[in-house]
């Protein structure tokens, strides 16, 4: 018969902490990531898009000197590329930052 030998419990406690810790820098980590903004261009910079972390658009900016009646097609594709080019980046650096605190480990709900 096998001795219970009381070891289970300090290392329960140690994982705890862990765990505590790494909610808090993940809480502290997705702050700041909703307050970071991101840049993105197409077009050669005709068209700037700024998207924040939570994934808004918080600015676009047309060069005037692109505008022509005849190229709207071509100007609402460039600020579409512009805008999923931004928040694609913003989906980059969230994994990235989060990334680094979970070690690599997908926990679901965390982005």
């Amino acid at each position: 018969m096998a001795k219970y030998r009381g070891g289970g419990m300090p290392n329960m406690n140690n994982m705890m902490k862990q765990v505590q810790k790494m909610q808090k820098q993940m809480e502290e980590t997705q702050k700041k990531l909703e307050e970071s903004e991101v840049t993105a261009t197409a077009g050669g910079g005709a068209i700037e898009v700024v998207v924040n972390g939570k994934k808004e658009v918080k600015s676009v900016t047309i060069d005037p000197d692109i505008l022509d009646p005849e190229e709207v097609e071509m100007l609402q594709d460039l600020i579409m590329v512009a805008v999923n080019d931004a928040i694609s980046q913003v989906t980059k650096q969230s994994e990235d930052e989060m990334g680094k605190i979970t070690g690599g480990m997908n926990i679901p709900g965390i982005l």
